[in-house]
């Protein structure tokens, strides 16, 4: 590995941006949250509209 120490060679220096396997997990960990709480949400509203409820007794 080559030591850099010229101030002209450490402003040449850019870092990479680009989609990691850690950044895409999150990014399906939260479509999968959200379709599961849409999926919830419709559930409960689908036993609402119908009447469908447990009684609390």
């Amino acid at each position: 590995m080559k030591k850099v120490s010229d101030l002209g060679e450490l402003e040449m220096i850019c870092g990479g941006s680009s989609l990691s396997g850690t950044l895409l997990n999150a990014l399906t960990n939260i479509i999968e949250l959200l379709q599961d709480a849409g999926r919830s949400f419709g559930a409960a509203l689908r036993r609402i509209s119908e009447n469908n409820l447990c009684s609390l007794e």
